[in-house]
């Protein structure tokens, strides 16, 4: 399932980052890696706001689709 549809709390495994080739290097310079944990901090209209390893990090829903847990 995307990241958008975890709740505030909620830790799941990263299973898949997709998206074209920019978009992947870019989530995985922000820690979105395959086989890494999140944790969903806050939800504001789409935009999440995510724990990645040690790092609160605020992502559009645009990406957080592309995210699966």
């Amino acid at each position: 399932m995307p990241l958008t549809m975890m709740e505030a709390g909620e830790e799941k495994l990263i299973k898949k980052v997709g998206g074209k080739d920019e978009t992947k290097r870019f989530l995985e310079s922000l820690g979105f890696v395959t086989g890494g944990m999140v944790t969903v901090i806050s939800k504001i209209q789409g935009n999440v706001i995510v724990n990645v390893k040690e790092s609160r990090v605020a992502i559009g829903e645009d990406m957080a689709r592309k995210i699966l847990v």
